[in-house]
């Protein structure tokens, strides 16, 4: 008999141990990998083999369903899909905002709904509503108040149809249904893509999918050792790094990316990243030669062993607003003040966006 993985949804085999799906005997309730994630957290297969995103885009859009975009708040700008109203034509989308829970308390949910709609205007992207969530990870009051929120607009849209979950790998889709669900089923994990071919999970009178994440190449996280995953992914609420500066300075988010700042007066920067990546700062004068003497050194974790396989990009002008530098999958640096140019490094392929400050 045909089984699939309770955790990712694969095919189960018992062939190739090195292939997706493998189990040492067919009455396992799980695949390999996913007891692996599940008891040990590890993760031994490249978490986007087998993942085909243009495959799931196919599958979703076979699917009569309302779609439940989920998105997560701190890497936001690497969880945007570009045209997908075009790639999902005739789907209602609702977007889901998860790991709310992360990002500092000052910030109102009124402003990060505020600061989502503008993002989404000037990406041409069109959603029936914005949901926000968070505080998942524990069953307690404000969990639950998040929760309702997610099964309120599931009501409100569903209108007969089934319901569909999707996002780019790692943001959140398995976390927020395993809370609805009240469920460990579905694998959950810091490493991106965890879930490899559409999960339908019957529901009350209708169904419920969770699908594989959608790669995102230009995202840091793809390029990254599973070992390292747990470094740059914050699971407590972030300390921004603050720095005011009267010189020229170098910021260099481990050795993933670096923030050159060239100042005309005082200026500031703030880093948003996980508490556990390291944040180091020095004279742009120098930076150049700790770059490269201290790469895969004190500069851990790192993508590239040198400046010569990283590009290389030239922020605009501040023109008197804070600027956001996103570097996409591992946070961002707010800039303000004083500000003649901004430069960015980091490992080519991976994208960089400037922004009107989210905080």
């Amino acid at each position: 008999m045909t089984k699939y993985c309770k955790g990712c949804g694969v095919l189960l085999q018992n062939e190739d141990e090195n292939a997706l799906g493998y189990v040492p005997t067919l009455d396992a309730s799980y695949c390999q990998r996913c007891y692996r994630i599940r008891h040990y957290g590890d993760v031994t297969i490249n978490m986007q083999q087998g993942i085909e995103s243009n495959a799931t885009l196919e599958k979703i859009n076979k699917i009569d369903g309302v779609v439940f975009w989920v998105v997560d708040l701190f890497a936001f700008e690497a969880n945007l899909i570009s045209r997908l109203n075009q790639k999902l034509p005739g789907k209602d989308i609702v977007m889901v905002l998860t790991k709310r829970d992360v990002l500092p308390t000052t910030l109102t949910d009124e402003k990060i709904i505020n600061f989502v709609k503008h993002r989404l205007h000037e990406e041409n992207i069109v959603v029936k509503d914005i949901v926000i969530c968070g505080y998942l990870l524990k069953e307690n009051d404000k969990s639950r108040e998040y929760s309702s929120r997610i099964v309120n607009a599931i009501l409100k849209y569903r209108k007969n149809r089934n319901v569909i979950f999707m996002g780019v790998a790692n943001a959140g889709k398995s976390t927020v249904l395993n809370h609805l669900l009240a469920s460990k089923d579905l694998t959950t994990s810091q490493n991106p893509g965890t879930t490899l071919d559409l999960v339908p999970i019957p529901f009350e009178d209708y169904t419920i999918y969770d699908t594989p994440g959608i790669e995102n190449t230009h995202s840091l996280l793809t390029h990254l050792q599973p070992k390292d995953l747990k470094t740059v992914i914050p699971t407590k609420p972030i300390r921004p790094f603050v720095s005011q500066i009267f010189e020229d300075q170098s910021f260099a988010a481990a050795g993933l990316a670096r923030l050159d700042v060239v100042v005309s007066g005082k200026a500031t920067v703030v880093g948003y990243f996980s508490r556990s990546l390291s944040i180091h700062r020095g004279k742009l004068s120098n930076a150049d030669a700790l770059w490269q003497k201290h790469l895969n050194g004190m500069l851990v974790p790192c993508v590239d062993t040198s400046l010569l396989t990283m590009h290389t990009f030239h922020a605009p002008k501040l023109e008197g607003e804070k600027m956001d530098v996103c570097i996409h999958g591992i946070g961002w640096f707010c800039i303000s003040g004083q500000v003649k140019d901004v430069y960015v490094k980091v490992h080519k392929g991976i994208q960089v966006t400037f922004r009107k400050a989210m905080i």
